[in-house]
């Protein structure tokens, strides 16, 4: 594994294969190995990195008031492309590493290639019932009891990664670190910073939607959404839950792989990257 200094701190990420750099970012309270059954497959062809969001993994966990969020998530990221020196990536990015990606590709669109967003945040149809629900969950002691029943109806687990990863998400939802964490990012769920759709027409970057129909907590209308926001996006669906590339890998990577090696093969076009 190898760090980087960002302003939350050391951010620890995997690195496998070489080539075209790809990124892969996770969801609330999981971590790098959620994308274990598709790493081989895209180590053959490209470098993939895989980190860990402040509070995950083995990054650091910063020090009150500092408190998990999407936005800070998402210059967290910016960071780790400034000091990776990433010129052009393509982004996978799930659930709030969806958004963290799509926000990077508005803000900073020299750094990404294209982008790969999995029952991804940021496009998501704002009302009282969504905000209301995130502030619910944006409660820890309300958060600690639910979670572990929402992330499974969520994920409806049928691989043995998927059952991996809902255990890990459990065990960490029952600490006091894990559950302010993932309260943390709830409440920043209802934040208008996190919604990018005022900024949607901004996102030029070519862009692969893929949504799994099960997941209850952001439903297919909500990818549809998602698809409607970001102009010339194209949406897959897959009869999984939260998590596509976990449920169904095979398929993930069969729609994926064709999609990264055509935005490579333009990116390295560029006369940016060639020099």
């Amino acid at each position: 594994m190898g760090q980087v200094q960002t302003r939350c701190g050391r951010i620890w990420y995997s690195e496998y294969g070489q080539g075209f750099p790809l990124v892969l970012l996770h969801a609330n309270l999981c971590d790098h190995h959620d994308f274990e059954p598709i790493i081989p497959s895209l180590a053959e062809r490209y470098r993939v990195i895989a980190l860990d969001w402040p509070w995950h993994g083995q990054s650091d966990s910063p020090a009150p008031p500092i408190e998990a969020g999407a936005g800070l998530f998402a210059d967290v990221l910016e960071d780790v492309v400034e000091e990776l020196d990433l010129l052009a990536a393509v982004f996978i990015g799930s659930s709030v590493g969806g958004f963290t990606a799509a926000r990077l590709a508005i803000m900073h669109p020299e750094h990404v290639a294209g982008l790969v967003l999995v029952n991804s945040g940021g496009f998501i149809p704002t009302n009282l019932i969504t905000r209301t629900f995130s502030k619910l969950m944006g409660t820890p002691v309300i958060n600690r009891v639910l979670l572990p029943g929402f992330m499974r109806a969520a994920m409806r687990p049928r691989s043995d990664n998927d059952r991996a990863i809902v255990g890990r998400v459990a065990a960490r939802a029952s600490t006091r670190e894990g559950t302010s964490t993932c309260a943390a990012l709830w409440r920043s769920f209802a934040r208008d910073e996190h919604d990018l759709r005022p900024r949607a027409a901004q996102l030029l970057t070519p862009t692969m939607i893929v949504w799994g129909t099960k997941d209850i907590g952001l439903p297919l209308r909500v990818g549809r959404a998602t698809h409607a926001a970001i102009s010339g996006s194209h949406l897959e669906t897959f009869n999984t839950g939260h998590m596509a590339f976990s449920s169904d890998p095979e398929r993930f990577l069969c729609l994926v792989l064709p999609f990264i090696a055509s935005v490579a093969q333009m990116a390295e076009a560029a006369p940016q990257f060639e020099s």
